[in-house]
C-alpha cells in the first residue's frame, strides 16, 4: 500500500520533471549562490569558534598611527571644516573624471561636445568659487 503511494508520487515527480525546463539555467547560478552563502557562514562560524580570546586592557585601548592619543576621551569632536574640505574633494574630484571620457571621444562629438564641456568646466568654478567665497576651503 505504501509502495503504491510512494510509485505514485515518483511517477508524477517525473512526469512533470520535463515541463520545468526554463529552470534548467537557473540551476547553476542557484547552487553558486548556495556555495558563496555556505562559505561565508562558514568562515565566520570557524573564525568565531577557533579564534582566541584573550582581551585585555593594553588590546583595548585606542592606538591612532603609532601614537597614543593625545586625549583619555576617544569620542572628542572635530571641525566639521575637516569633512566639509573632504566632501568638496570627493565632488571636485569625481567631477573632474568625467573630463577623460570626454577627451577620449572629443574627436567624435566635434563642437557640441566642446561647447557642453565647457558649460560644465564654468559649472564646475563657479562652485569652486563660490565655496572659496564662503571660506570653506579655509582650514582654520
Amino acid at each position: 500500500m505504501i509502495t503504491d503511494v510512494i510509485r505514485a508520487m515518483a511517477k508524477d515527480i517525473f512526469t512533470n520533471f520535463n515541463t520545468y525546463r526554463e529552470i534548467d539555467p537557473f540551476i547553476p547560478i542557484v547552487l553558486f549562490l548556495f556555495a558563496a552563502l555556505a562559505f561565508a557562514i562558514g568562515t565566520l562560524l570557524v573564525t568565531i569558534i577557533f579564534r582566541p580570546s584573550k582581551p585585555d586592557d593594553i588590546k583595548l585601548s585606542p592606538y591612532e598611527c603609532g601614537v597614543e592619543p593625545a586625549t583619555p576621551d576617544t569620542r572628542g569632536s572635530y571641525n566639521v571644516r575637516y569633512f566639509l574640505i573632504a566632501v568638496l574633494f570627493i565632488i571636485f574630484d569625481v567631477e573632474t573624471i568625467f573630463l577623460f571620457p570626454w577627451a577620449v571621444v572629443f574627436k567624435k562629438i566635434e563642437l557640441f561636445g566642446f561647447i557642453e564641456m565647457l558649460i560644465f568646466i564654468v559649472i564646475l568654478f563657479v562652485g569652486y568659487f563660490y565655496a572659496w567665497r564662503k571660506g570653506a576651503l579655509e582650514w582654520v
